[in-house]
């Protein structure tokens, strides 16, 4: 996309959501560290429907290391892969009590450094939690960048570094969540709502439906 087509197409996107934010319920960073951890290969939905209890029982990591691996696998079993990201609450929880004063850190390789924290997940932590312009790009973010041609790429990473140089400063903060709420809800994976897109003129992708000119 031009430059020109690129603010449109952001502009439109916040028109249509002006205070975009994360659907995931949290109600501090680390929470909302957690909150990601959970989320990965699951719906924000299912993730919020485990984490009210578990945030009850543990809301902060000394809390939850006293809870122990087996309560939190008993509390998050709904959700996928559950064994796994149990272990990881467990211990990435345990190094914040040991490392950083029970605190979660605002610099990426100290978030990268817990267990079951990657790339994508330290992004959205160092976004909504510290203020960052990180573009996290998941699954919606990826999908709709190479289908309408905002930012094409085979890989997550790569797709990440041309939305970094090519997304406007001023709306860069929010630009991963009106992409995934545009992916989400209109821009979807099986069965696109073009017909319901405000962005349809503006994307190059060859199959789109096309507006009806019919009254």
């Amino acid at each position: 996309m031009k430059k020109e087509t690129i603010h449109e197409f952001f502009r439109r996107l916040e028109g249509e959501n002006p205070s975009p934010s994360s659907e995931l319920i949290y109600y501090s960073p680390y929470t909302l560290l957690i909150s990601v951890v959970l989320s990965a290969q699951a719906t924000d939905e299912g993730v919020n429907k485990a984490t009210p209890k578990l945030f009850e029982e543990a809301d902060n990591p000394k809390k939850m290391v006293n809870l122990g691996e087996a309560r939190i696998r008993e509390l998050i079993k709904s959700i996928g892969l559950f064994n796994t990201k149990a272990k990881n609450i467990f211990l990435l929880s345990q190094l914040l009590v040991e490392h950083h004063k029970g605190e979660v850190p605002s610099d990426r390789a100290s978030l990268e450094a817990l267990p079951g924290v990657g790339h994508k997940t330290a992004s959205v932590v160092l976004n909504i939690a510290f203020g960052e312009p990180t573009i996290a790009v998941d699954t919606h973010v990826f999908r709709v960048s190479n289908r309408t041609g905002l930012a094409k790429g085979k890989t997550p990473i790569s797709v990440e570094k041309t939305l970094d140089k090519i997304v406007p400063e001023d709306v860069k903060h929010i630009a991963h969540h009106l992409l995934i709420l545009h992916g989400r809800y209109v821009c979807t994976a099986r069965k696109p709502n073009c017909l319901s897109c405000n962005v349809i003129d503006l994307c190059s992708w060859k199959l789109k439906e096309l507006k009806s000119t019919k009254k």
